[in-house]
């Protein structure tokens, strides 16, 4: 089901022909440099589920995106809620993510995707605020987030509470966006 039209995509929920181009942008190292490794099939088709079971229950999801000219499914923008079970100082709290296949890289998808994301959070969903977080070595997604005029919470890097401490990938920096 479409929720969100721009210029050159589609935002949507998920469907069953999303597994497999799913499966395979997840295993390109690449994409996964900054994730826990590429998911496996199995992943992939519990991940798209609990997308469209977030969507039933709070109205928005990291949604499905294709090229409009071509319905090409390219990865994901959109939102998740992250409850109390996510034990950070700003939860609970509304996230903002994507991740898109690398050939989409350096167009402007995810930016042009975000915007509209924003906007649907905080005129659809009635959200005040939203956040975004990412390893410090991540400079596409933080250069993502200041396009979205999103500020970084001071200094204020966080250890991602699903994983060890010690984690090479445990530090994130997280910014924030309020509704205007």
């Amino acid at each position: 089901m479409k929720i969100i039209e721009t210029e050159r995509l589609i935002l949507r929920t998920w469907t069953s022909e999303d597994i497999e181009p799913f499966y395979t942008m997840n295993q390109d190292p690449k994409v996964t440099k900054f994730l826990l490794g590429p998911l496996m099939l199995e992943e992939c088709e519990s991940f798209i589920q609990a997308q469209n079971e977030h969507f039933h229950e709070h109205n928005y999801t990291l949604f499905a995106t294709e090229l409009k000219e071509s319905d090409e499914f390219i990865g994901f923008v959109g939102l998740k809620y992250r409850g109390l079970e996510f034990k950070t100082e700003f939860s609970p709290s509304t996230e903002i993510g994507w991740r898109l296949a690398s050939q989409y890289w350096g167009k402007g998808y995810a930016t042009e995707a975000a915007i509209a994301v924003l906007k649907y959070g905080f005129e659809k969903c009635g959200l005040d605020q939203i956040v975004s977080f990412t390893v410090p070595a991540n400079v596409k997604s933080i250069a993502i987030m200041e396009r979205l005029g999103m500020q970084r919470d001071g200094d204020c890097n966080f250890k991602h509470p699903n994983l060890a401490d010690n984690h090479p990938l445990s530090e994130h920096v997280l910014y924030k966006i309020s509704k205007l």
